[in-house]
């Protein structure tokens, strides 16, 4: 992060009292105003932790996540996020659970709900259950502390499902308008498919960013070849989201044509959409031979498009050749970028992820702290 000299202000009470209680399982599901709320908090803890102030706002408490997919960055971020607000963390694999035996959602909210006082979830490998499981979960934690008596706020955070990663694409804004101070209205960013040679790739980041980033007034590009395009719910709410924000929101098969002349440039490969519900369909019903054709027929789909590489000709295209590249990493260095690209910009992305502990810290501290704006205030004396 660049030094920071003086703090971020704090939020008002009133501006942080819609927020305590509240879960972040989806972008769409808060208001703009509340988004820059969140962001705010966050900005005033990457403050704090710069200049090495203490942020523990909690002690003698959990901060449990789920995690069902591998993970590096979000698993460090959730663990630093924990850590420096006085939360221990525990990360557990999905997989081990007594969901893998069919438990329930709401059961294991409900046992979560027992010992827990914040919950990350990352479910995001099958369409169509990664957020319902959390909002699942959501109720199960809900239902057993109103049975109990039990006054704790244990908020649910999406750290990346089936449709959105918020932590995420809200860490990629703050990074981008720390790179462009004076706003992203009118500025261009692209969004394409980048080939890779896998296909099971998540649709939840390019979505994500599609749903948030056009709440900015940006002109945004979604780019893809044929046959890759995203769940039709979030690019309706992309369409409404840049008419309401001044900005615009277009869907393009050309890579070039995205990266002409813009500003940000965020090439990240996904898998296709059909193709990703009939492996899930064919993996419930434990069709074998179906997912084996499924994943040839994706394989090849992929490799007819191992040109969509964000490399030194299509940087060129961009605006004044210096767009900032942008990836929630890992990324498939030599099929999604070139290794010239990502040489030059592998401190930008680093610096990008960075963001997401901040995110989540603030995520976790608007939640669960009624008096937020005093709490933050004591942390800067």
């Amino acid at each position: 992060m660049s030094p920071v000299t003086t703090l971020p202000p704090v939020p008002g009470q009133a501006a942080l009292d819609p927020l305590f209680g509240r879960n972040l399982l989806l972008t769409r599901d808060w208001t703009t105003p509340e988004l820059e709320v969140l962001m705010a908090v966050a900005g005033r803890f990457a403050g704090l932790d710069y200049a090495g102030r203490s942020t523990a706002l909690f002690r003698d408490e959990l901060g449990w996540a789920l995690f069902f997919d591998q993970s590096t960055r979000t698993k460090s971020a959730w663990a630093g996020a924990c850590a420096r607000l006085g939360l221990a963390p525990v990360i557990v694999d999905g997989g081990s659970t007594q969901v893998s035996h069919g438990e329930t959602a709401v059961e294991t909210g409900a046992m979560l709900g027992m010992n827990s006082h914040a919950l990350g979830v990352r479910h995001d490998m099958i369409v169509g259950e990664g957020n319902t499981f959390m909002r699942d979960v959501a109720q199960g934690i809900s239902a057993y502390l109103a049975a109990v008596g039990d006054p704790r706020r244990v908020p649910v955070v999406n750290l990346q499902c089936d449709i959105d990663h918020p932590t995420q694409t809200l860490a990629d804004l703050m990074w981008m308008r720390e790179r462009h101070p004076g706003g992203l209205q009118g500025r261009k960013i692209a969004i394409s498919w980048a080939y890779s040679p896998s296909y099971a790739k998540p649709l939840s980041v390019a979505q994500g960013c599609s749903m948030l980033f056009t709440r900015s007034g940006a002109e945004v590009v979604l780019a893809h070849p044929e046959g890759y395009h995203l769940m039709p719910d979030t690019m309706e709410y992309a369409h409404a989201a840049a008419k309401a924000a001044g900005g615009s929101f277009r869907v393009t098969h050309s890579m070039d044509d995205a990266f002409a002349g813009a500003d940000i440039v965020y090439p990240k490969s996904w898998g296709p959409y059909e193709l990703m519900l009939e492996r899930v369909a064919a993996s419930k019903a434990g069709d074998k031979a179906k997912l084996a054709g499924i994943e040839k027929a994706a394989l090849a789909g992929n490799a007819r498009h191992q040109d969509w590489i964000c490399d030194e000709r299509r940087m060129g295209l961009t605006k004044d050749g210096g767009a900032l590249y942008m990836h929630p990493l890992p990324a498939d260095i030599g099929a999604e970028v070139s290794h010239g690209v990502m040489r030059k910009h592998a401190v930008d992305v680093a610096r990008q992820a960075q963001y997401k502990m901040y995110v989540i810290m603030a995520l976790l501290a608007v939640a669960k702290t009624p008096d937020l704006a005093r709490r933050l205030a004591d942390l800067s004396k």
